[in-house]
């Protein structure tokens, strides 16, 4: 048994089969985690979905802000464009139950066994994994809920950019979901920068990658995020692992094997590829 963990799918169906038979993972005996969205940009997010809820039992999954996209489009909160190439999956008739197993997806994995630790962006340096998990939880608690469409709506706010135990409930589940679906860089004194998507390779002070501070996470973990395809070339330090690596912008779609760190790579198909 092996646990390969594989970077941002963004709807690229026929890429990530061949990853997976480049790698020889094998669905019967194998573990199969997702660095959260997988759907949009590419062609194939009906796919997929379909695929992953197909092999449910052996897939770990985290929610990343395409994911979040899509429910609130499909919960008609959100306007669909022509760029997600979501209109096959919002006709289809099993996108309720689609939908549904998205919602009960968690934002953070944790295997305290082979401590491994995924997020969709990644994890506060705030944070220890107590407090992932927790809010991890509790905004899956109102995804699942009755109103889980407008609580999303009301949940994006740049401004809730700081960890603190003066926040009411609200705005620390808005730091929360900016935490693990959309960080990228952090102030000095850890503030989120949610604006700036470039390379570390042409950022200065003030800024600098959330993986850049000082852990609270214990450090014989290793932390699995996607998120920043523009990490190329930019050498992430250990015990970090940036798994997107941009295969619907043109890069390739990457995976990692757990037990001996081994990489698989399969560079995008043209037709994949958003004109």
């Amino acid at each position: 048994m092996s646990i390969y963990l594989v970077g941002d799918i963004h709807g690229c169906y026929e890429e990530f089969q061949l990853l997976l038979k480049k790698s020889s993972f094998n669905i019967e005996k194998d573990f199969l985690w997702v660095s959260g969205d997988l759907v949009s940009r590419g062609p194939d997010s009906i796919k997929v979905i379909k695929y992953l809820f197909s092999v449910r039992k052996r897939v770990k999954i985290v929610l990343g802000n395409h994911d979040l996209n899509l429910i609130l489009i499909h919960s008609g909160i959100k306007k669909n464009k022509k760029e997600n190439f979501f209109d096959e999956f919002l006709t289809s008739k099993d996108n309720l139950k689609l939908i549904y197993w998205l919602r009960s997806q968690p934002f953070v994995q944790i295997d305290h066994k082979n401590k491994i630790i995924m997020s969709h962006a990644g994890i506060s340096p705030q944070w220890d994994i107590c407090t992932a998990e927790k809010y991890s939880k509790k905004i899956s608690e109102f995804l699942l809920s009755d109103n889980y469409a407008l609580f999303l709506e009301s949940m994006f706010d740049n401004n809730i950019n700081y960890w603190s135990s003066n926040l009411n409930r609200l705005d620390r589940l808005r730091y929360s979901i900016n935490v693990f679906t959309r960080m990228r860089y952090c102030y000095f004194d850890g503030r989120l920068n949610l604006s700036n998507k470039l390379s570390p390779l042409y950022v200065k002070h003030p800024l600098k990658p959330w993986f850049m501070f000082k852990t609270k996470i214990p450090s014989d973990y290793s932390i699995f995020f996607g998120h920043w395809s523009n990490l190329k070339g930019f050498d992430v330090p250990l015990p970090f692992f940036s798994l997107d690596t941009g295969c619907c912008w043109g890069g390739s779609l990457s995976m990692i094997r757990l037990e001996d760190k081994k990489w698989f790579s399969q560079s995008f198909i043209k037709k994949s590829v958003l004109k």
